[in-house]
């Protein structure tokens, strides 16, 4: 059986949740199946022509921005002409889907959130990108839902069905603090809260940012691609002095990043845009207690067991009063939901009986 992967900027995975899932489907799958994977030759910075066993095939056009459309539409027409199943991820490859009605089978698509809702696009953006998803909706042959909101959201919007395959946080594991990580990070010593989001406004960064400022009884440490955006350059440049605020530049040494995360006093996830977001399935994992935003997804993904909230106020009281709150019991619930839902082995599993079928 010949699979393509679609829809990533590449392997090996610096960057975010679909490629992470590519690259656990891949090491779970590469054995069983004839994998490739279809990468950006302009935002990788090594073009390897293997990775774990798929074979890596590049398109001269950046994923990012609205070239992202091109990229994942060429990469679409050439992967349905040479393989048994695609795997379609997120929402780019829309407008070309149409015009591969005869090879509506072989289509698997998994459009992961809703990004359409994501406050970074403007208000033209955001109709563009809703139409290109009801385009795959349409013209997709096999539809996976990675949250029970996104199911039942892609039953009531568009009449159809989709398979329920959550996303795997067993990736991140828990690293002790050595004496070369307190002389570099010296706030690990103490009582910390922690977040790791990309710096955009849907994930709530000023609404967070504020509640520690305005209630310093434990800093936050806040990893994120500041210098990728002007919206994260001025963050970074408006918060940079509050003592009670730690701000880092993107980390992508996943052991490093474990580091910091594991061993962090409660997990802050602000994300309002849904399916399950990558970076609270690992917090899950790692046994963490968290503060969720009351985005709908994220109460699914952590099965009622955090803690919410919907504003800055809501969030202000959560931090005045965390030292009340059980975080070790929070933390067990948590990890028990993940160990059940989100190992990749499993799901990779679920994805081969899928693309099998």
């Amino acid at each position: 059986m010949q699979l393509a992967i679609v829809g990533i900027r590449g392997l090996p995975n610096t960057y975010g949740g679909f490629e992470t899932l590519a690259e656990n489907l891949v090491h779970h799958l590469s054995k069983d199946l004839d994998i490739t994977v279809y990468c950006s030759s302009k935002d990788m910075e090594s073009r390897m022509d293997t990775f774990d066993g798929a074979r890596l095939k590049y398109i001269p056009v950046t994923s990012h921005g609205a070239f992202g459309i091109i990229y994942d539409s060429i990469a679409l027409v050439r992967a349905v002409l040479k393989n048994d199943k695609v795997l379609f991820l997120g929402f780019g490859g829309g407008f070309v889907v149409p015009f591969l009605w005869r090879y509506r089978s072989k289509l698997i698509l998994n459009i992961g959130g809703l990004d359409w809702q994501r406050s970074k696009w403007s208000g033209f953006a955001q109709k563009i990108i809703r139409k290109a998803e009801a385009l795959l909706m349409k013209n997709c042959g096999t539809l996976i839902s990675d949250n029970v909101g996104i199911q039942q959201y892609i039953q009531e919007e568009y009449g159809r069905s989709s398979t329920l395959i959550a996303y795997g946080g067993d990736q991140a594991i828990a690293q002790e603090i050595l004496p070369e990580h307190l002389t570099i990070y010296p706030f690990l010593s103490s009582p910390y809260a922690f977040a790791v989001c990309r710096i955009q406004h849907d994930n709530n960064i000023n609404m967070i940012l504020d509640a520690f400022v305005e209630n310093p009884l434990i800093p936050l440490v806040l990893v994120g691609n500041f210098v990728d955006s002007e919206y994260g350059i001025k963050t970074k440049s408006d918060y940079s002095a509050e003592q009670n605020l730690i701000l880092l530049d993107a980390i992508y040494d996943r052991k490093l990043l474990d580091v910091l995360r594991s061993n962090c006093t409660l997990y802050i996830h602000g994300h309002s845009a849904g399916g399950t977001n990558p970076s609270l399935a690992e917090a899950m994992y790692l046994g963490l207690p968290v503060f969720a935003f009351a985005s709908g997804y994220n109460e699914h993904t952590t099965n009622y067991q955090a803690l919410y909230f919907r504003n800055l106020t809501e969030l202000k009281e959560l931090i005045r009063a965390y030292s009340s709150v059980d975080l070790e019991e929070m933390g067990n619930s948590l990890r028990e939901v993940a160990v059940k839902a989100y190992r990749w082995s499993t799901i990779a599993d679920q994805y081969k009986q899928l693309i099998l079928d």
